[in-house]
């Protein structure tokens, strides 16, 4: 039941050195340029998390979810150079149901409500005058919300040993070397995201009883607050979404639940905000994180799109379903804008089957 092994953060699996080997192959080969002029294609849109200086800490188990200012810069010079319309996610969603335009959109998105979108990020993307959306969680900046993936890398980095309740047994883990932080940090992160609310609640609070961790000051700590979100909120490049109240994972909810999530997360943006919340992100995104089912709520709750972290381009002419849309996650230990391109083109990822509603969609 071990994840696969990291080493030094970087994931050691074949299937990952064979699919940059594919987009090398497909950069310098021209593949990427042919798939780019195909008709039917409109654009993708980018996920990130995390933005901010790169630091030294020997044990980084998220550094895949950051990026520096330096390449987030980097990335829109890259943009801009390639030709692509960089847009908000209202545009991206009308080039979606239209016939394709003569160039193809890029949309910047971010996940979470980390305190670096207002010190980092947003002074790089003010400075180039683009749009940009943010999808919030609202429980974090009132304040309630943990982010217990954050509380998980802080206790493991401090500790050699580390014993817990799983399944109703106390497990004992040794963690004096790095490979082996970030192996259970692998297991027991992918262990807490499969529990309901409540017995996640009980395990992040056990731990950090047991081994001296504030969950609540390292969540306030790296968290937007609504004074922030103001600010962002005055500007018209940004565009403000909802990810839930709490950033359960949908999957492990009843339905009654996922749905109280959702539209409770909308409502409380819009009383705080003063606009209407259009769009959503399913938490965390990936296929085991929701289900068709979550794809009819979010249609149902009135948003006009969500976004997943499916990996895929979004393809013109309504083929793309506006209510389960793929984003590009990117990975923040990849630096090669090359890979970004050939990514970007949509030539590394099959086609999808065009579908007429929320409904229909098969993810």
């Amino acid at each position: 039941m071990w994840e696969p092994p990291h080493r030094g953060g970087i994931l050691v699996r074949d299937n990952g050195i064979w699919r940059r080997a594919r987009a090398e192959l497909a950069y310098f080969s021209g593949a990427f340029r042919l798939r780019e002029r195909e008709a039917g294609g409109a654009g993708a849109i980018l996920c990130f998390a995390r933005v901010r200086p790169a630091h030294r800490a020997r044990f980084q188990p998220l550094r895949s979810q950051e990026i520096t200012p330096a390449f987030l810069d980097r990335t829109i010079r890259a943009l801009k150079s390639w030709q692509y319309d960089i847009v908000g996610i209202d545009e991206a969603c009308r080039r979606a149901v239209t016939l394709p335009e003569r160039s193809r959109f890029a949309c910047l998105t971010f996940d979470g409500a980390s305190k670096d979108i207002v010190t980092h990020a947003y002074p790089v993307l003010a400075r180039h005058g683009v749009p940009f959306t943010l999808y919030l969680p609202t429980a974090f900046p009132d304040g309630v919300g943990t982010a217990w993936w954050l509380v998980l890398e802080d206790i493991i980095a401090r500790e050699n040993r580390i014993s817990m309740m799983i399944e109703g047994r106390e497990r004992h883990f040794a963690i004096s070397g790095l490979p082996d932080k970030y192996e259970l940090f692998d297991f027991l992160s992918g262990w807490l995201r499969k529990l309901p609310p409540s017995e996640l609640s009980y395990a992040v609070n056990d731990l950090g009883t047991r081994y001296a961790a504030d969950a609540a000051q390292l969540s306030r700590g790296t968290s937007l607050d609504w004074a922030d979100l103001a600010k962002l909120a005055a500007d018209p490049n940004v565009t403000l979404g909802s990810a839930t109240v709490n950033y359960s994972v949908l999957s492990n909810l009843r339905d009654a639940d996922a749905q109280r999530e959702m539209a409770m997360g909308k409502a409380v943006a819009e009383s705080a905000l003063r606009r209407e919340i259009k769009h959503f992100a399913y938490p965390f995104g990936d296929r085991d994180a929701f289900r068709r089912s979550h794809v009819v709520m979010a249609e149902g709750a009135g948003f006009a799109s969500a976004v997943s972290t499916i990996s895929g381009v979004v393809e013109a002419q309504g083929r793309t379903n506006l209510h389960a849309l793929p984003r590009i996650a990117w990975d923040g230990r990849v630096r090669s804008l090359r890979i970004m391109r050939v990514l970007l083109s949509g030539v590394m990822f099959a086609p999808v089957r065009p579908t007429r509603s929320a409904g229909d969609q098969v993810i």
